[in-house]
């Protein structure tokens, strides 16, 4: 495998290994209060990081896909709820970006993508915009079906009418990024709708067992006006991503890679102070979580080697495979920590409390669940396209 941190990317990482003790020190009120973390975006921002994903040409930071990756699993080390509300901005500049720019578009498709992807990249660069990405509705597990938000043309733009379920940064975004469809169009529409906006509404409270910062509650649109100018992606262009852009779904697990990171820090730390590293049985722990971490890391770096346009069977499966590893990882290490680390680690605030919290509530995050990576894993391979459950 190539190695995939290059010098380029790691300029990158450094940036965010600057900022992570700042966000580590702020992560256990973060997590009582269950509140959006506001001081470290402000970093985020003062460090140009927001820009991650954007060309150097218009004021970012030219990061690709794999930067991305490295970059979140260093934040996740140090602030886990801070990496998942930061992926969910970056992946619509990855979406207009990188992978828009892999995909077939006609001329016109492509000029459309320019003018969009310019003007929420100059928001991002000189307003500070954040983006959030709420695609969930609680209708199907599928990454492309399942969508009962419309959008109704109207002159200058459109109506969106419809609900999103765990909308990350609710509170937080100035665009609220949704997938949905024009009544008798099956193409998927990717509009910015203003976190402002008449007919925009975020209800609920948020108080989650884990990734309690992240403020996904929900968001409810009735007739709420998206200028046209804010539709991010040509009609279409988001079906083409999810059948021929996978990797796009692994995103959220780098922030949990980071977490499990963080994980055996602190472990690291209890066992090489007060004697406790000469104990067998701790030892051996030990071993088996740095086992089950060394499991994950080359597994996902295996996968972002591979990162292309239309995976082969193979190249899909490593990837799905990542997911499963990581994001039930993550709950294994932070159960075994516990067992090392003694009935105080149970204690609030704990390290090791919270970051069992928070990695115990990864398994849940569509589209790419663990219980949907391993129905379609279990699927690979057995039957022919076409055939049976394929």
């Amino acid at each position: 495998m190539t190695d995939i941190r290059t010098p380029e990317r790691m300029k990158i990482v450094d940036k965010m290994a600057e900022l992570g003790p700042l966000f580590a020190k702020r992560a256990d009120a973060i997590d009582r209060d269950a509140v959006f973390p506001y001081e470290n975006w402000e970093d985020l921002k003062a460090a140009g990081l927001l820009g991650i994903a954007i060309p150097e040409s218009h004021g970012g930071l030219g990061g690709d896909f794999v930067a991305y990756a490295l970059a979140s699993e260093e934040l996740g080390r140090h602030c886990a709820t801070t990496a998942l509300t930061f992926n969910m901005h970056v992946a619509t500049t990855l979406l207009v970006g990188e992978i828009a720019g892999s995909l077939d578009l006609d001329s016109d498709d492509q000029a459309f993508l320019q003018a969009r992807r310019e003007l929420l990249w100059k928001g991002i660069i000189d307003e500070h915009h954040i983006h959030s990405q709420p695609f969930s509705e609680g209708v199907s597990a599928g990454a492309t079906s399942g969508y009962s938000t419309i959008a109704k043309p109207i002159d200058g733009g459109y109506l969106v009418s419809g609900r999103k379920i765990f909308a990350s940064l609710s509170g937080a975004s100035t665009f609220h990024n949704v997938l949905c469809l024009v009544g008798g169009d099956d193409r998927l529409r990717l509009l910015g709708v203003p976190h402002d906006g008449e007919g925009v509404e975020i209800q609920g409270e948020w108080d989650p067992l884990g990734m309690r910062g992240t403020d996904s509650r929900n968001l409810v649109m009735n007739n709420a006006f998206v200028p046209a100018e804010h539709e991010w992606l040509p009609p279409g262009a988001f079906n083409q991503t999810a059948e021929r852009w996978p990797y796009f779904y692994m995103t959220l697990s780098f922030s949990y890679l980071g977490l499990m990171r963080g994980i055996l820090d602190f472990t690291e730390n209890y066992l090489k102070t007060g004697g406790r590293r000469d104990h067998a049985i701790k030892q051996q722990g030990w071993a088996e979580m740095n086992i089950r971490y060394e499991q994950a890391q080359a597994l996902c770096y295996s996968a972002l080697a591979d990162t292309c346009i239309d995976p082969t069977p193979a190249q899909l499966t490593k990837a799905q495979a990542s997911m499963v590893t990581t994001m039930e990882g993550a709950p294994e290490i932070a159960s075994t920590a516990i067992r090392i680390c003694g009935g105080r680690s149970m204690l609030r605030p704990s390290f090791i409390e919270r970051a069992y919290r928070d990695a115990r509530c990864g398994a849940t995050m569509l589209p790419w669940s663990v219980e949907v990576c391993l129905e379609r894993l279990g699927q690979a391979r057995l039957y022919e396209e076409g055939e049976g459950n394929a």
